[in-house]
């Protein structure tokens, strides 16, 4: 299942089904609790998260301004920033199970696979245009 969701998400879209595997050899699977914070706000930055199963809400300041479900991800830029602090509070809505990706796992993976650190970079700032074009509108 992970590596059907994996290709779903923008970050890994163009990889391969072998630079796909190679991912979730170094991923890993955590469940957490309905009302379970999975990321704090202000924390630092550690690793990429992708849902695997159940839902999850992003929370700034307590207001509800994202649902996550099924398939979406959250934490990418800490994939590539170190110290960056989180943004947002993310919360288990029902039981979740999310697939984790630490910095340190993808810098290991990134030293045989390189491509993949250029297709992710290469998706990375396709939404930072986006988000730009979206805030300058």
């Amino acid at each position: 299942m992970g590596t059907e969701l994996l290709k779903q998400t923008g970050l890994f879209s163009s990889c391969t089904e072998k630079e796909l595997s190679s991912v979730l050899v170094t991923a890993k699977e955590r469940t957490f609790d309905a009302g379970e914070v999975i990321i704090r706000e202000g924390d630092p930055g550690l690793g990429f998260y992708l849902l695997l199963e159940g839902s999850a809400e992003v929370r700034k300041g307590g207001k509800v301004v994202a649902e996550l479900n099924q398939g979406d991800y959250f934490g990418e830029m800490a994939l590539l920033l170190e110290n960056t602090p989180r943004t947002a509070d993310v919360v288990a809505t029902s039981k979740a199970k999310c697939l984790v990706i630490t910095q340190w796992d993808l810098r290991a993976l990134l030293s045989t696979h390189p491509d993949i650190g250029m297709k992710i970079m290469n998706e990375l700032a396709s939404r930072l245009s986006g988000t730009e074009k979206a805030l300058a509108d």
